[in-house]
């Protein structure tokens, strides 16, 4: 008999999907722990890629904060500073001058969705070219093109062209459980493919860099070169595109954070049909509803999100909504933060109308807004919804 979680368990004999290990039922839940991932990591290597990314090389800017998240996996000639998320390349002979720099090349990871050679990676890994090197577990090279980039979900789609048998992989039909067993896959330090395992450690994890909220935390070693990996569940389905790292020295601590697999199914059909996300936009800067501001507003049980700030001649400000405003639903639909109503806002088609409940002045009303299209986030401040 085993303990697990308080319930008695029984041990269940057999195990599947290749995982040799103990299965046990606890709440009418199944419960896989394996003792090898051997047989799930080679079942997924094959559709794991190495991603190559090539520009013509700029100065660059550089943290000297101690605690960062990683930067694009970037590896330029002459460069190096063991502080940094860079992969210096070996220096030139030393001739009495400063090497003349030509070329930044990204390192990333991806993999593919599709046997005709459709294949995600991140944004940042090609976000300076229209084409990419894609080096594939069996040694082979391909040259893709960048289909579509997404910079807010940090998500990319590319396509190597001339063959329908690659391996690939699908996405999970479900979220992740905290404590849920994690593979990953990718290309640490230009190395090639590299499998690490872990757990999710946490989900819907809010953070103040890339799309801001929603990532899965997993503690799966994720290093320089990770990007745009995938990690997988028991099954071998993909739970999310391995995006960033917090890290005090650029090596991974444990702290990785992954784009889930729900994001990744609503943009990436998007960058197929017409190489970019449209997403609906409010026009105003809003912030989540702290118990001291519930307090102050004599609510100890509010929740939303409140206005901050409303662009001129923005949806928010034609539809009458003012700094101050409390927003407690989107079109009859209760929102907890101000990240739930950015995912509502953002998922509505751009020209749609939704009615934002709200508190002003202490008094429950409503307003209906005629939602704008999001503009490029290159013009888009990160707290503008």
């Amino acid at each position: 008999m085993l303990i697990a979680n308080g319930a008695l368990a029984q041990p269940l004999a057999g195990s599947s999907d290749g995982i040799s290990g103990l299965t046990m039922r606890v709440a009418d839940q199944t419960v896989r722990a394996p003792n090898s991932f051997a047989d799930l990591a080679e079942k997924v290597e094959p559709a794991v890629i190495a991603v190559v990314s090539k520009n013509a090389a700029g100065d660059k800017s550089s943290s000297d904060q101690p605690f960062q998240f990683d930067t694009p996996d970037r590896a330029d000639p002459g460069q190096t500073d063991p502080g940094q998320d860079e992969l210096p390349l070996p220096h030139m002979p030393d001739l009495g001058k400063a090497p003349k720099r030509t070329e930044s090349i990204t390192l990333g990871s991806g993999f593919f969705i599709s046997a005709d050679g459709y294949a995600v990676t991140n944004s940042h890994v090609v976000e300076n070219g229209d084409t990419a090197e894609v080096r594939t577990n069996d040694g082979k090279t391909y040259s893709a093109k960048v289909v579509g980039r997404d910079a807010l979900s940090d998500l990319a789609l590319i396509k190597v062209d001339g063959r329908k048998d690659f391996s690939y992989v699908k996405f999970a039909a479900q979220s992740p459980r905290i404590g849920e067993w994690v593979l990953t896959v990718g290309n640490p330090f230009g190395l090639g493919g590299t499998v690490t395992a872990g757990i999710v450690s946490a989900r819907d994890r809010t953070i103040e860099i890339g799309a801001g909220g929603d990532f899965i935390q997993i503690d799966a070693p994720i290093n320089n070169g990770d990007s745009g990996g995938p990690s997988f569940n028991v099954d071998g389905d993909v739970i999310g595109v391995n995006s960033m790292i917090f890290s005090p020295s650029g090596g991974s601590v444990g702290v990785a954070f992954a784009i889930p697999a729900e994001t990744v199914k609503l943009v990436i059909p998007q960058l197929k049909e017409k190489g970019s996300v449209t997403r609906g936009w409010i026009g105003a800067e809003v912030q989540s509803i702290t118990p001291e501001m519930a307090d102050s507003l004599g609510k100890n049980d509010l929740r939303g999100a409140i206005v901050a700030n409303v662009k001129r001649n923005g949806p928010a400000a034609n539809a009458g909504l003012t700094s101050g405003d409390v927003i407690t639903s989107v079109s009859g639909q209760a929102i907890k933060n101000a990240n739930e109503l950015t995912k509502k806002i953002h998922a509505a088609a751009p020209g749609s109308s939704v009615q934002l409940g709200m508190l002003r002045g202490g008094k429950e009303s409503s307003v209906n807004v005629t939602l704008g299209r999001l503009p490029d986030q290159s013009t888009v401040g990160a707290a503008q919804k």
